[in-house]
């Protein structure tokens, strides 16, 4: 009987280090995913962490980490409940919760996260931080002032924190303070954006229209794509007369910030007045278009359809007035104009009998240009006044939005593009595409594989595949659990190879590197002269060491390995332009920017219409000041069709 249990406990034992291994490749595979922000493809490795091993809090907090960063607020909140009553003693937890309750204005709750945050570590200067911000929001002004002095004290180089206090004073109408606070921000940073935003905010407070444009101009300089600043600049612009460079700045903000209602408004009254008619209209037409019902809009454009002859839609347009405003004389009057233009006389009559019957003598007629006077005056964004229709629009109050701090890595479609090449060049499931171009690259050793027929899903060349859908990563990870099944059943050299290669292309799209590589190692032995698999290899561990670098783990021996490996592609395929492009890669990651530069051009004298080798050159020579290189091949890569390049340039004032 014992020798039977014995065997029984035997027998079990590998099943129960494999399950535990099984686990914690789960896990890794799931970090994998969110490093690369493939969000959806984390979500589905830790649900399956979850359901083997429920009781462990890593599952359930960084998949509340991949729905935070798909703005899935609530779900994500629950996800790190789990995990705290399942380890309830980790600071970063707390955090991450707590920045989902003020996603959802839950500021209060935040509040007692951050508390938990600082009570398990006292030394985290972001719960500190975002904790006064919420108190800031709950206009608990007293305690965030004692918040705000504590960090100072413990983090006197803190310029944010100088800055927030500054705002603090503001809201309390203490600007003497506020300026003083905000001159220690600048001590500790002169290039912080918020502090010459609320130096600004004050100058326009004070009517300091001058001082205003040169800190707003500081502001935008440091931090270009805020569009608030430059609806402020322009506010500022207009009050010394600078038209031109108010115009400038409406363009701005809304080439950032497209539906800024603020923008095309005021946009379209400064159109009109320098006579640019048309395009006033479409400013107008664009905000109608959102708000129909914005009663101030629809007055200007009626009245500039008037000014261009479009009568019928002018009349259209008094009419919704009127209809609301049936003693709106100065509608009714420029209403009966139009009518006695296309002859509609008694509809005319109609409408200047009522402005008579009321005995109305008001002035009306062409609009006058602004003077000085006029150009100071603006009115509210929600006042309805049909006498202030040509003023300035200002925001109803102005509204701060806080940069809460985060530990988190920031989502892709939010950072500045200029900072990040685009990636490798490798095999993968999914096709190309480089926002115009989406033709098929052809590799003759891939479409070898391909002409098979042995793997179900095609393989192709990209560089820049799109995150996963749900379904499609539960069709990645069934479809990796197949071709197990058939490289099981595969007796034949060949056949093993490509069931092998298309296995560890699979596991790369599904971020399981340390199984691609070991597939891939698999295949080299089978094929020592395979240059895909070289190739593939180079990109696996070159990924790894990216992941290596963001944890501070040493990642030299996996960033050499793949210099290895893409060098000994390179030997079997001299003539692959790719097989350069991804050699300048990891020269670019290693800073050596003159080599890869030369990489760069290798890659280019094989194929001039590479996009993305003009875009990473020019990225590279950017990091060595070579502007107007950088500028010749950022204008190439978009021309290829990398609009992003254009961006680029002009975030950098090229």
């Amino acid at each position: 009987m014992i020798r039977k249990l014995v065997s029984f406990i035997c027998a079990l034992l590998p099943l129960t280090i494999y399950a535990q291994f099984n686990v914690e490749h789960l896990v890794a595979n799931g970090r994998n995913a969110l490093f690369f922000e493939d969000y959806v493809l984390s979500i589905q490795y830790f649900n399956r962490v979850i359901t083997y091993k429920p009781f462990l809090y890593e599952a359930w907090y960084y998949r509340g980490m991949a729905k935070f960063y798909l703005d899935d607020y609530s779900s994500a909140e629950n996800d790190c409940t789990e995990a705290i009553r399942r380890n309830p003693y980790i600071a970063d937890i707390y955090e991450l919760r707590g920045l989902c309750r003020i996603r959802q204005e839950k500021f209060q709750e935040a509040i007692g996260d951050y508390d938990k945050a600082i009570e398990y570590n006292p030394d985290g200067k972001n719960y500190w931080f975002n904790r006064a911000l919420c108190r800031i929001s709950l206009k608990d002004y007293g305690q965030a002032h004692q918040d705000l002095d504590s960090i100072v004290r413990r983090w006197n180089n803190f310029a944010r924190a100088y800055a927030v206090q500054a705002e603090v004073y503001m809201q309390e109408k203490d600007t003497t303070s506020a300026i003083a606070w905000l001159d220690k921000s600048l001590e500790c940073d002169a290039y912080d954006v918020d502090s010459w935003m609320a130096r600004a905010q004050i100058s326009m407070a004070r009517q300091q229209w001058g001082s205003a444009e040169q800190q707003l101009s500081k502001a935008i300089h440091l931090r270009p794509n805020i569009p608030a600043n430059y609806v402020n600049r322009a506010l500022a612009r207009l009050r010394t007369n600078n038209l031109r460079g108010a115009m400038a700045d409406y363009d701005a903000a809304i080439e950032f910030d497209p539906d800024n209602f603020l923008a095309h408004y005021n946009r379209g009254l400064l159109r009109i007045q320098v006579g640019d008619d048309n395009r006033a209209i479409d400013d107008f037409n664009y905000i109608i278009k959102n708000e129909p019902d914005n009663l101030m809009a629809i007055y200007n454009r009626a009245m500039l359809y008037q000014r261009t002859g479009q009568l019928r839609m002018a009349i259209s347009d008094y009419s919704k007035i009127i209809r609301q405003y049936p003693n709106f004389w100065n509608g009714l009057y420029n209403r009966s104009e139009c009518y006695r233009k296309l002859g509609m006389h008694r509809q005319a009559d109609a409408d200047v009998a009522r402005i008579v019957k009321a005995q109305m003598d008001k002035h009306v007629g062409i609009q006058p240009r602004w003077s000085k006077a006029m150009l100071a005056e603006t009115r509210k964004k929600s006042e309805i006044d049909f006498s202030k229709y040509n003023r300035i629009v200002m925001p109803d109050e102005q509204q701060i939005n806080h940069e809460y701090e985060s530990s988190y890595r920031g989502k892709v479609q939010n950072r500045i593009v200029m900072d990040e090449p685009m990636p490798m060049f490798h095999v993968s499931l999914l096709p190309y595409t480089n926002s115009v171009a989406s033709e098929a690259i052809f590799n003759e050793d891939v479409e070898t594989i391909n002409a098979m027929n042995i793997a179900t899903r095609k393989l192709n060349v990209t560089c820049n595949p799109q995150a996963l859908t749900a379904s499609e990563s539960k069709q990645t990870l069934d479809y990796i659990d197949s071709l197990a099944f058939a490289i099981n059943n595969s007796f034949q050299q060949d056949e093993t190879f490509a069931l092998l290669f298309s296995r560890a292309v699979s596991n790369t799209v599904a971020q399981d590197l340390n199984n691609a590589i070991i597939d891939l190692t698999t295949c080299l032995n089978i094929d020592s002269l395979s240059m895909l698999v070289y190739w593939q290899r180079a990109v696996c561990f070159f990924m790894q060491s990216q992941i290596d670098m963001s944890q501070g783990d040493n990642s030299r021996f996996k960033i050499n390995q793949a210099l290895y490996d893409i060098e000994q592609a390179i030997k079997l395929s001299p003539a692959n332009a790719l097989l350069y492009y991804n050699k300048a890669n990891i020269l670019f990651q290693q800073r050596k920017y003159t080599e890869a530069i030369s990489e760069y051009g290798r890659a280019l004298s094989l194929n001039s219409n590479l996009a993305e080798a003009y875009y990473n050159r020019g990225l590279a020579h950017m990091r060595i000041t070579h502007r107007n290189e950088a500028i010749a091949d950022l204008s190439k890569a978009g021309e290829l069709g990398l609009y992003s390049a254009y961006s680029v340039m002009k975030r950098i004032g090229m």
